[in-house]
């Protein structure tokens, strides 16, 4: 008979998964004391760059997590969006680039996460409580320094990525998406 390819998480993934969404809430919750700064978006970060496009399975534990914990109020319904942008700009990154500068870019996008938050979250805010352009323009100026912070925080706590995504990747046996050594090549 024909082969099928196998489809879906294996049992393995699955409990891989579910204990990489409950280290992103535990980190989140953990960090409640320093208001936006925490191990979430330098963890996603290095799910992205591990897992690629399975790494979506343990960001929406993540979520649903903050759901049932916090409530499935109107705060949370920015975060089915959100943590999916800082994905697919980590998913844009290129492969293989040279430790040195995978260790600014890995930063720099972590970062710009952050500093734009506010800006992220503000089309739901418009959407879910009627305003119009010009508030909402408000309502982003109004939260640039919390923003300002986020992006800060982010950035200091990015310092994890690159350590992060080796042990990770050396765990998993999938190589690292960054080089370290010159290619022979390219001398």
């Amino acid at each position: 008979m024909f082969a099928s390819k196998r489809r879906g998480l294996s049992v393995k993934e699955i409990s891989v998964f579910a204990m990489l969404g409950t280290v992103l809430f535990l980190g989140d919750l953990l960090m409640e004391w320093a208001p936006n700064i925490h191990f979430v978006g330098a963890l996603i970060v290095v799910y992205t760059l591990v897992y690629r496009k399975k790494a979506l399975v343990p960001i929406y534990i993540y979520v649903l997590m903050n759901g049932l914990y916090a409530g499935f109020s109107l705060w949370w319904m920015p975060y089915l969006y959100i943590w999916t942008i800082l994905w697919g700009m980590t998913m844009l990154l290129p492969r293989g680039l040279h430790f040195a500068v995978a260790t600014v870019i890995y930063s720099a996008v972590c970062a710009l996460h952050g500093f734009i938050f506010g800006a992220l979250y503000a089309p739901a805010q418009a959407i879910m409580f009627g305003f119009d352009f010009e508030t909402t323009i408000a309502w982003i100026v109004a939260g640039i320094p919390f923003d300002i912070i986020h992006g800060l925080g982010d950035l200091a706590v990015s310092v994890i990525i690159i350590p992060m995504t080796a042990l990770l990747s050396r765990l998993e046996r999938v190589p690292l998406p960054y080089r370290i050594k010159k290619r022979a090549d390219s001398i």
